[in-house]
C-alpha cells in the first residue's frame, strides 16, 4: 500500500519580518502622517504639507490598481490593459454621490447637478437612482466593475481568448467606454466629467479632517487588501492560479476547470480598482473619461513590472516610484515625461525582467 502523499505545510501569512514590516507602515500611515500634518506647525521642519498628504493618498489609490494588477497579471499571467476601466467605474460611482450631495450649492440652485441643467435635463436618468445613499454608493462602487468584468471576463476566457489578443481586448473595451462616457447624452458630464465637490455625508470635503480621514481610509484599504492578496496566493487557489499561468493545459488535464478559477481572480482586480478609483475621487476632487485612456491602463501595468511582478509588495513600490517620478519631473522636465517613462519600461524589459523586488533580491543574495 503506498504511503500517503504529505503535502507541504501551509505557509503563515507573513513572517516575522513582514508583520513588523507592516505594523510600521500601520503606524506610519495611520499615526504619524496624521500628526505631522495636523498637529506639527506648518512653520516648523517637520511638518507634512497638505500637497505632500495629498500625492501620497493618490499614490496609494494607484498602488492598490498595481496590486490588482499582480494578482491577475503576475499570478495568473492574464496581462489586462484595460484596468483603467475598472478604476474610472468605482470613480464615476462615487462621483455620483458626491455630486447629488451638493445639492443646492450648484451654481443654478438645483437639486439635478449643474450640467445637467446646463444641458436642460429636467429629471435624474435612471442610473443616478441610487446615488443619493452613501450605502448604495459604496455597493456600486464594487458591483458596477465587478459585474462590467463578469461580463467580459466569462465570454473572454469561456472562448479561450489569452496572451496578446486578450491584452488587446481588453484595451479596446476601455477605450469604447471611453468614447461612451465623453457623449454629453449618457449623463455622466461629457468631456468635463464631475468636480466641485461639497460635502461627503453631508461633512465638508476640504476640511483637513476630512481629508485626513480619506487619507488613514485609502491606507487601510492598501493594507487590507494586501493582506488580502497575501492569503490568496498563499491558499490552494492561489497555487492553481499559479499553475495556470505556468502551464494551463496542463491543469486542464489534472482536472481542474481554469475558467472559474480566471473569471473569480479577474472579478475580483477589476472591484479592488473600483475601490481604488472610489478613495482616489473625494481627494483628487474630479473623475473625467480621461481615467478610462488606454494609457492609464498601460501605467498600472508598467508600475507592476517595475516594482516586479508576482512579488504583491513589488507592484506597491513600483506605483511609488513611477508616480513620485512623474510627480517631479512633469514639474521639472514637463516635456520628457513620456520619454523616461518609455524607457523606464524598455530598461525593466530587457535589464530588470523581475523589478526592483528581483533586482534586491540578487543584491542581497551576492552579497551572502
Amino acid at each position: 500500500m503506498n504511503p500517503a502523499i504529505q503535502l507541504p505545510a501551509k505557509a503563515p501569512l507573513l513572517n516575522a519580518r513582514g508583520w513588523t514590516a507592516w505594523l510600521v507602515a500601520l503606524i506610519v500611515l495611520c499615526g504619524l502622517v496624521p500628526l505631522l500634518n495636523l498637529v506639527i506647525p506648518a512653520d516648523s521642519a517637520f511638518h507634512m504639507s497638505d500637497f505632500a498628504v495629498g500625492l501620497i493618498a493618490k499614490i496609494m489609490c494607484y498602488a492598490i490598481c498595481a496590486l490588482a494588477m499582480d494578482l491577475i497579471w503576475g499570478y495568473t499571467g492574464i496581462l489586462s490593459l484595460g484596468h483603467g476601466l475598472f478604476f474610472a467605474l468605482g470613480g464615476y460611482a462615487m462621483g455620483m454621490y458626491l455630486m447629488r450631495q451638493i445639492g443646492l450649492d450648484g451654481n443654478y440652485k438645483s437639486e439635478l447637478p449643474d450640467f445637467m441643467v446646463f444641458l436642460d435635463w429636467k429629471t435624474l436618468p435612471w442610473h443616478w437612482l441610487l446615488s443619493g445613499s452613501f450605502f448604495s454608493t459604496l455597493l456600486l462602487v464594487v458591483v458596477a466593475p465587478g459585474v462590467v468584468a463578469l461580463v467580459f471576463g466569462y465570454f473572454a476566457f469561456r472562448s479561450r481568448i489569452k496572451g496578446v489578443y486578450f491584452s488587446i481586448i481588453t484595451q479596446a473595451l476601455t477605450f469604447a467606454a471611453m468614447l461612451l462616457f465623453f457623449r454629453n447624452e449618457t449623463g455622466f458630464g461629457g468631456n468635463n466629467g464631475f468636480t466641485d465637490f461639497k460635502r461627503i455625508l453631508d461633512i465638508p470635503i476640504a476640511t483637513p479632517s476630512m481629508r485626513m480621514t480619506l487619507f488613514v481610509l485609502t491606507s487601510l484599504t492598501l493594507l487590507g487588501f494586501f493582506l488580502l492578496a497575501r492569503w490568496l496566493v498563499g491558499s490552494k487557489y492561489g497555487r492553481v492560479l499559479q499553475a495556470i499561468r505556468d502551464a494551463e493545459t496542463r491543469v486542464m488535464f489534472s482536472g481542474y476547470s481554469p475558467l472559474g478559477y480566471k473569471l473569480s481572480i479577474w472579478v475580483l482586480s477589476a472591484m479592488m480598482c473600483g475601490v481604488a478609483g472610489a478613495l482616489y475621487v473625494p481627494q483628487v476632487g474630479i473623475i473625467n473619461p480621461s481615467e478610462m485612456s488606454p494609457a492609464n491602463s498601460i501605467e498600472i501595468a508598467i508600475w507592476a513590472a517595475v516594482g516586479g511582478r508576482a512579488t504583491l509588495i513589488g507592484p506597491i513600490l513600483g506605483a511609488f516610484i513611477v508616480n513620485g517620478a512623474k510627480s517631479w519631473l512633469t514639474v521639472t522636465y514637463p516635456e520628457f515625461w513620456l520619454y523616461f517613462l518609455g524607457a523606464l519600461f524598455i530598461g525593466v524589459t530587457l535589464f530588470l525582467p523581475d523589478g526592483v523586488v528581483g533586482l534586491w533580491k540578487k543584491l542581497r543574495g551576492a552579497s551572502k
